[in-house]
């Protein structure tokens, strides 16, 4: 496998999503401080890099403790314009700090290398500046699967904890506090509504133009229902004092 090279072609109208130049920008970025594989070259409509070792984890793998150190019913147009304002209004006020995110990790995208002992992220074409929380909070809804969509994998709120206490340990080397991880299990359960909201819209628009056999109305109208379904028992969690 060490002569592979990745190459991938980009969906049919995704430019209508995905800002292609930037992610290529977000590659070279990201390969620069050894966090991306190399990229060979860039076509069209697509790019070529270098292949990773390792195994694409699913729903099953990311619920493992032992990898947390390591890294159709659809709304009316007027629901989801009250939504939106309500979200922005509510999320502005959490004041969780804008940081580079991956925005789309789901498990897929996650490359574990048992020789290594390491993960690795991969597929950058919606990374950029965003919410922290947000990055987190889309990662844990992705412990519930695309393809076979179970939220009772979402995590509890004791595997969050030990989750984000690894988290902030990386980032700020050294201990934290139990109020620093309660501030920020609040953040990240308030912004996984966004994320259910916003990827609710992304399947809607995908199932206008994509060519890729999946159902995304379907999809569309799972993310709304759990968006519903969990924003009153959020919306009342509170910051710690």
């Amino acid at each position: 496998m060490q002569d592979c090279v990745l190459v991938r072609v980009y969906g049919e109208r995704t430019e209508l999503l995905v800002d292609r130049e930037n992610e290529v920008r977000n590659f070279q970025l990201l390969r620069a401080h050894g966090c991306a594989p190399k990229l060979y070259c860039t076509f069209q409509n697509g790019l070529c890099y270098e292949y990773m070792r390792g195994m694409a984890l699913g729903p099953e793998h990311i619920r493992e403790p032992r990898l947390f150190s390591l890294s159709a019913d659809v709304p009316k147009v007027e629901v989801l314009e009250q939504e939106l304002a309500w979200l922005k209004e509510h999320l502005s006020q959490l004041d969780s700090p804008v940081v580079f995110c991956h925005n789309d990790l789901l498990c897929k995208n996650i490359i574990y290398d048992s020789t290594k002992g390491h993960v690795r992220f991969i597929d950058y074409e919606y990374a950029g500046y965003n919410y922290q929380a947000f990055d987190i909070g889309n990662h844990f809804n992705e412990f519930a699967g695309v393809n076979e969509v179970d939220y009772c994998w979402y995590p509890g709120r004791d595997t969050q904890l030990q989750w984000l206490r690894y988290y902030l340990q990386a980032q700020k080397g050294m201990a934290v506090t139990p109020r620093e991880v309660e501030r920020l299990y609040v953040q990240v359960n308030k912004f996984a509504l966004a994320s259910h909201f916003f990827w609710a819209l992304w399947a809607l628009i995908q199932n206008q133009f994509s060519t890729i056999e999946f159902d995304f109305l379907r999809y569309a109208v799972i993310r709304f229902h759990q968006y519903f379904k969990v924003k009153p028992q959020v919306s009342a969690l509170e910051m710690p004092k």
